[in-house]
């Protein structure tokens, strides 16, 4: 049965989604368009993930915050927590390749009241890409199939799907594929220890923020307008990620194995069920 619920739920997501794509694409029909259009296709992508959810819990007749994002928890401590180990994390992995010669600061790239409006306007946008991934693999997705495989194995299974998923970004590689699975096996440790997703949001949100618009650095392959830095990266792909950024580094691998290792013993308790 958690099956079939689980498949009637990417039944619906993909028509929300379906829904969203024929929206975008006559609301505007150019390419591209202004920055802020990125905000408004995100906050379709949340909708996309959380409507279907909230229909699932009229079905089975449970309260939507069991799914990972309980209302009374939002931007409260561990929201916060999770933000600041995502930019500091991140920071780490920089100074690492800046200390190996593979990364330079560059010059700043904006100025005045552009700094804060793209710090702001990217802040905004990843807090909605963190709640569309995370939903969307670690909400609902882990709730029900941690029913019919338990906790461990749907973790291993929708850890794979994340990375998996990341191949349509451009630029990606089998490096950056495989380090997005192994930050989504991170996150379903997050869930477990502290009952919910707002800690992998807070992560997720601020990781995102730091390489796309303070670090600016290819993301999964991709660059973002307005970020606030000439950066650049010499060296190896196998050091610098290449096409990928910093995910594509094989440095990332003992950032995540040090995020494990360290949240395992600050966070002790399981509080997740399955």
């Amino acid at each position: 049965m958690a099956f079939l619920f689980w498949l009637i739920y990417l039944l619906m997501f993909g028509i929300c989604l379906t829904l969203l794509a024929v929206f975008m694409h006559f609301a505007h029909r150019g390419r591209g368009g202004p920055v802020w259009w990125g905000v408004v296709a995100q906050i379709g992508a949340v909708l996309s993930a959380i409507i279907p959810a909230v229909v699932m819990a009229r079905i089975e007749k449970r309260p939507f915050g069991e799914f990972g994002l309980p209302a009374k928890n939002a931007f409260r401590r561990n929201f916060w927590v999770g933000t600041v180990w995502g930019i500091v994390s991140l920071s780490i992995l920089m100074l690492a390749l800046r200390g190996a010669g593979a990364f330079e600061f560059g010059t700043v790239a904006l100025h005045g009241i552009q700094i804060l409006k793209f710090a702001a306007y990217y802040a905004v946008f990843f807090l909605l890409t963190g709640f569309f991934e995370e939903f969307l693999v670690r909400g609902y997705s882990q709730w029900v199939l941690s029913r019919g495989l338990t906790f461990w194995p749907a973790a291993a299974l929708l850890s794979a799907a994340f990375g998996a998923l990341h191949g349509a970004n451009p630029g990606e590689s089998k490096y950056g594929l495989f380090a997005a699975a192994m930050i989504g096996f991170f996150f379903c440790l997050t869930l477990r220890r502290t009952g919910d997703l707002w800690w992998a949001v807070g992560f997720h949100m601020s990781w995102d923020w730091g390489e796309s618009y303070f670090y600016s650095v290819p993301d999964s392959g991709g660059m973002m307008t307005g970020h606030l830095l000439n950066s650049s990266f010499h060296g190896p792909d196998w050091l610098t990620g290449g096409s990928v950024g910093p995910e594509g580094s094989l440095l990332v691998f003992a950032v995540i194995v040090g995020l494990w290792v360290v949240f395992d013993r600050l966070y002790p308790e399981v509080k997740y069920p399955g």
